[in-house]
């Protein structure tokens, strides 16, 4: 009976040994594994994604150039004299056909006088030649009316009237009939004469009026360059060295002249409306596209385009530089992603999508418009998936993450400029 007891007590301690040791290695298990779940998924890399959502774009292209006026212009004196009077200085305003100065001009004001002479001695002339034409004309009805009678009497009674006396009467009237005509071609001639004195005297009026300088169009004046007293010479005669009177400038309207690159040509419409930026001023003022060339340059691959900006309160000077926003491109509500989803290579672009097992995809996209956060993309992602837009230089295809969502990110891309 006491090896019986001492079998059983043997088998009892075996199995409490099995037991212990079932029980240490299950315990050891569960601690592993409650150690492995929440240590394994801290471990994955964190990825930043945002949800592929529906939005409109608009794409923009800014261009850099300075403002210049709408027209800009050194006014010359188109006849040489002496500046008599001078109404305008730097900074002055004027209006169109407002006068700005008068030159003294003696050769033509004798010119004037000369002419306004010889058509008064003139008409001198032709009041005698009137006079002339009158009293030949009064003989020559007395011959004609001498000749007639004497005509009619003879061949009325042959006979009666020697043919000697009819022929002398017909020679008389021929001749006070030649008489009036001449008389009457030097009073045509003395009249032809008076209207080239007076066509004289109207184009030495129009030169004298060229004395008067007047402001061709509203604007300011920008720049002075004689001074009363000096001597003008006329800008037609000798351009190279004629010396302007003033510079004007028309301040209420500006000119932006821009460089299209030649891909976006296709887009520029006359009206389109553009955004100026005045860095110096910081303003935004509205101007519009108003001309353009219509062919591309060869040298620079852009096409020549000005936009028109409106200066009403004269806020704007030449010379500032500006910057103008055109929009190129718009589209209704699209998908579209964050610029800092995209991975370009070339012409090809790829998205870092995070699939529902939380691993990485690679996925080949389509491009479309671009505006300074978001792009579109036209195939190759859906509605609803997310992307990564964190720091993806270390995440492969396949590879698990723990995706972190950012509802509003901040996106440092920057519009294309030519």
């Amino acid at each position: 009976m006491s090896k019986t007891i001492v079998i059983l007590l043997a088998c009892g301690a075996v199995g409490l040994a099995l037991l212990s040791g079932c029980s240490g290695q299950r315990a050891k298990a569960q601690q592993d594994s409650s150690k492995e779940g929440p240590e394994a998924s801290a471990n994955l890399p964190t990825a930043g994604v945002t949800p592929v959502r529906r939005r409109a774009l608009s794409q923009s292209l800014i261009v850099s150039s300075e403002l210049v006026p709408f027209q800009e212009i050194d006014v010359y004196a188109k006849e040489s004299g002496f500046i008599k009077q001078l109404f305008v200085d730097y900074g002055t305003r004027v209006r169109a056909g407002q006068l700005m100065a008068v030159l003294e001009i003696p050769e033509l004001e004798a010119q004037l006088q000369q002419d306004q002479a010889a058509i008064a001695s003139q008409q001198d002339e032709i009041k005698m030649a009137s006079h002339q034409v009158e009293r030949i004309k009064a003989q020559y009805d007395v011959a004609h009316l001498q000749y007639t009678r004497l005509n009619a009497v003879a061949k009325g009674q042959p006979g009666l009237v020697a043919q000697q006396e009819v022929d002398d009467a017909q020679g008389k009237d021929l001749a006070a009939e030649s008489q009036m005509e001449a008389a009457q071609g030097s009073l045509d001639a003395a009249k032809g004469q008076l209207a080239v004195f007076r066509a004289k005297l109207v184009h030495d009026q129009a030169i004298f009026s060229y004395s008067r300088i007047p402001a061709p169009f509203n604007g300011v004046i920008t720049q002075r360059y004689a001074n009363l007293g000096a001597l003008m010479q006329g800008g037609t005669n000798s351009s190279t060295q004629a010396m302007p009177l003033v510079k004007l400038s028309e301040d209420d309207l500006f000119r932006l002249v821009i460089p299209v690159p030649e891909s976006y040509a296709p887009h520029i419409r006359i009206g389109q409306a553009v955004s100026v930026r005045v860095p110096s001023l910081d303003r935004t003022f509205p101007g519009k596209v108003t001309r353009f060339s219509v062919d591309v340059q060869r040298d620079t691959r852009t096409m020549h385009t000005e936009v028109d900006v409106a200066n009403p309160a004269r806020v704007l000077i030449p010379g500032l530089y500006a910057e103008a926003t055109l929009t190129v491109a718009t589209t209704g509500e699209t998908l579209a992603v964050p610029l800092a989803a995209v991975d370009r290579n070339g012409d090809a672009a790829t998205v870092d999508v995070v699939n529902p097992s939380n691993r990485i995809e690679v996925r080949q996209v389509k491009l479309g418009v671009q505006d300074t956060t978001g792009v579109e993309i036209r195939s190759g992602l859906r509605e609803g998936e997310n992307v990564v837009i964190s720091d993806r230089s270390g995440l492969k295809a396949g590879q698990e993450v723990r995706p972190k969502s950012i509802e509003s990110p901040q996106y440092s891309d920057q519009e294309p400029r030519p």
